[in-house]
């Protein structure tokens, strides 16, 4: 059963989830769905943490050991093409170092097939300009947990309008504080707090020929 994933990652623990994530591997259990029982696991972790069971180095730890698991399962992440042609630019917004979350959507996207293209944590609103006309993606996800990291939100989207980019590329946030306020004050096209509605999104927007309208996820 997945639980037994389940309960080793929210229990931290590290050696019995790695074990457990060969055997599933063995036993012809998917990339996709251990990545979305270790996303289960350590949405635990989260609420251990938001509760005060669990300190900062529990969720250091959470992170390290979901590294480890990705280690195990890229090579059995599909080779295809990615859905429709889509490319992806993910990235955490300048002024925010929170990586997690953004992993998470970023490996649930490589085992679904996409072609990631991850800039990483802090990412100037230029980077992902520049990342588009190196790229040609059409598609971007903003990552952000810091309500004050907003602003630099905007700016990417305002960016994109000023270079002509923006009829183009679809505009996505995730975290925390995102919602439909937030979304109107962005100007981004689609927002979402969770991963798997976030990876639904990536998927409705990658099969339309025309880009995504606004809406949230």
């Amino acid at each position: 059963m997945s639980e037994d994933l389940v309960g080793a990652m929210s229990r931290l623990e590290e050696e019995k989830t790695l074990a457990l994530v060969k055997e599933k591997l063995e036993a012809g259990v998917t990339a996709m769905e251990i990545v979305e029982q270790c996303r289960r696991g350590i949405e635990v972790v989260g609420s251990k943490y938001g509760e005060g069971v669990f300190y900062l180095s529990d969720l250091i730890m959470s992170e390290e050991i979901f590294r480890r698991v990705m280690e195990i399962l890229e090579p059995h992440f599909p080779q295809n093409d990615f859905p429709g042609g889509a490319k992806i630019i993910m990235g955490t917004i300048e002024g925010d170092i929170h990586d997690l979350g953004k992993q998470i959507v970023v490996y649930l996207l490589r085992s679904s097939g996409f072609k990631v293209y991850d800039l990483g944590v802090d990412v100037p609103p230029e980077k992902f300009v520049e990342a588009v006309k190196e790229t040609g993606a059409s598609i971007i996800g903003i990552c952000v947990l810091l309500t004050y990291c907003i602003g630099s939100v905007k700016k990417v989207v305002d960016l994109l309008v000023e270079t002509g980019l923006k009829e183009k590329v679809t505009v996505v946030l995730g975290g925390y504080p995102v919602n439909a306020q937030v979304r109107d004050y962005t100007g981004v096209d689609y927002y979402g707090n969770d991963a798997l509605h976030g990876l639904e999104i990536f998927k409705k927007i990658s099969g339309e020929t025309n880009g995504g309208s606004e809406g949230d996820i």
